[in-house]
């Protein structure tokens, strides 16, 4: 059986940042996901609740042989060993972990939407993923990452820090 291919985006906002996310990486690559290549890190005014600290988001490209639900199952899996507690939507993080796009799949169950349902609303799930594949066709909308991010009206600007 081929790998699937997925672009992951990693986000935090709590504590060291950049290390949470190193650790997020790491922990995926001990799942049997290979991590093919990362985006930089971009930093970003938070989106949904604003009085919290900025984020660091990047986008890696993954290689996996596990489904959908098994791949989203180890993702929050990861999160929770790094320290994640879900206490309110669009609230604070130590890590977040959340599937953008697997092979040009369409899928929804309980605990997984691929695409992510609302990846072209937000700069800062659309500048790191551009920087990684910004000719691949987003799967419901049929347009290049490019185009989407063109189209983007949120204005919360993602800054590359490195």
């Amino acid at each position: 059986m081929n790998p699937h291919k997925a672009f992951l985006l990693l986000g935090s906002n709590l504590g060291d940042r950049a290390i949470m996310l190193q650790e997020a990486a790491n922990a995926i690559t001990q799942h049997d996901i290979k991590i093919i290549r990362y985006s930089g890190l971009y930093e970003t005014a938070a989106w949904g609740i604003t009085d919290q600290p900025a984020f660091l988001n990047q986008v890696l490209e993954v290689e996996t042989k596990q489904d959908p639900e098994t791949l989203m199952q180890t993702l929050l899996e990861i999160e929770q060993s790094l320290g994640r507690e879900r206490k309110e939507r669009y609230g604070p993080r130590s890590i977040d972990i959340d599937i953008l796009l697997f092979d040009a799949l369409v899928y929804h169950s309980s605990i997984v939407t691929i695409p992510h349902p609302a990846m072209q609303e937000r700069r800062f799930v659309l500048t790191p993923l551009a920087e990684l594949a910004t000719d691949l066709i987003h799967p419901v909308f049929q347009q290049s990452v490019r185009e989407l991010l063109s189209q983007c009206k949120d204005q919360l600007p993602a800054k590359k820090i490195n």
